[in-house]
């Protein structure tokens, strides 16, 4: 009998999110849920159920770095083996807007939490199976300015949310590197062009590909049994290359100990 796979998917109560959560429902998973709406975090989990699976939801602002902590303990606490992280949550509001703890918005929702959960729930990784981080990005990568990382210049919606995803590549071939030689790895992607989710359609843009085209590329990573494939980015299912500032040691290594800082975990591993 195949053991169940323990799979924590953040911002999977709409759009991209909750479609890998109702895809990957299954006898054989457990799918950990995340969101910031109690009442589609329950439809969420029945879904799941419905299609023969499993769910359990766990709500956390995203915007609030304590809430972030507070989920990824509780967590942590419940349980101890995570074979699947996919750090999926984002925001693509173009208004420059402010986290609960001062920082740009995209940068603290789509990078900050996504580091600091990842952080606390190490432990978890690979403790008795194999374990794999995966970072939804996008193709849409600006270089971080390291001397204005929130914009507090020179604000624009589409580069805040275009740095805060290269952030993600960059964190995720960092993790790749980390965890070389052992049973964890990570790798990151760009699901699809313009998805048919909320934030594309409150954007005003014309949705391009189908959330399910996006699932489809995010469980293929999911279910990939190649550890070759770690600190890789692809485009779909394709690998690809991202902005040349992931591949920066130097900048990458900033952007680490900033985010350490910024989410007081300084001198953690």
């Amino acid at each position: 009998m195949t053991a169940q796979r323990t799979i924590l998917i953040t911002g999977a109560t709409d759009g991209l999110g909750r479609c890998i959560a109702e895809t990957l429902a299954s006898p054989d998973v457990l799918l950990l849920v995340h969101g910031r709406n109690l009442a589609r975090g329950r439809a969420v989990t029945q879904a799941v159920e419905m299609a023969g699976g499993s769910a359990i939801f766990y709500e956390a602002n995203f915007a609030s770095l304590c809430a972030v902590r507070q989920m990824a303990e509780a967590i942590a606490a419940a349980h101890p083996q995570l074979d699947v992280i996919i750090n999926n949550a984002g925001n693509g509001d173009p208004q420059r807007r402010l986290s609960e703890d001062g920082h740009e918005l995209h940068f603290a929702v789509n990078y900050l939490a996504h580091f600091l959960l990842t952080q606390i729930l190490r432990p978890c990784l690979g403790r008795e199976n194999y374990s794999r981080v995966i970072n939804v990005a996008s193709a849409s990568q600006r270089p971080i300015d390291f001397d204005d990382v929130m914009l507090e210049r020179c604000y624009d919606g589409y580069r805040a949310y275009a740095q805060s995803k290269l952030a993600n590549v960059m964190h995720c071939f960092d993790l790749a590197k980390e965890f070389q030689g052992s049973n964890v790895t990570s790798a990151c992607l760009h699901p699809g062009t313009y998805m048919d989710t909320h934030m594309v359609r409150a954007a005003g843009v014309q949705p391009m590909t189908s959330v399910h085209v996006g699932a489809e590329a995010v469980i293929a990573l999911v279910n990939n049994p190649c550890d070759a494939i770690s600190g890789r980015y692809f485009n779909g299912k394709r690998e690809a290359q991202a902005n040349a500032q992931a591949y920066d040691i130097d900048a990458r290594q900033r952007l680490r100990q900033l985010s350490m800082d910024l989410t007081g975990r300084v001198g953690q591993s």
